[in-house]
């Protein structure tokens, strides 16, 4: 059983964007796991595996522009679903 069912990426597009606060604020303020949080101070990518990744992309819209939207079922995919 998936304990966390989206998997969630994007990109952040954005100015004085810090790598370390945002994976901070992830881990404060998301349930989730597999965070993959890197880039420089203009374009941050984000891998995240949650349940609410409404939350995820409000966040980071916050941050910047967010573009390669990705949110896939990963319960539906392991059932050979389309995700």
């Amino acid at each position: 059983m998936i304990e966390y069912i989206f998997d969630t990426q994007l990109l952040i597009d954005g100015k004085n964007l810090d790598d370390e606060k945002i994976r901070d604020y992830f881990i404060n303020n998301f349930k989730g796991d597999c965070l993959i949080c890197v880039g420089d101070s203009e374009l941050i990518k984000i891998h995240f595996h949650t349940n609410e990744p409404w939350k995820v992309l409000e966040y980071c819209s916050s941050l910047g522009e967010i573009s390669d939207i990705v949110v896939e079922n990963m319960d539906r995919q392991a059932r050979g679903l389309k995700g």
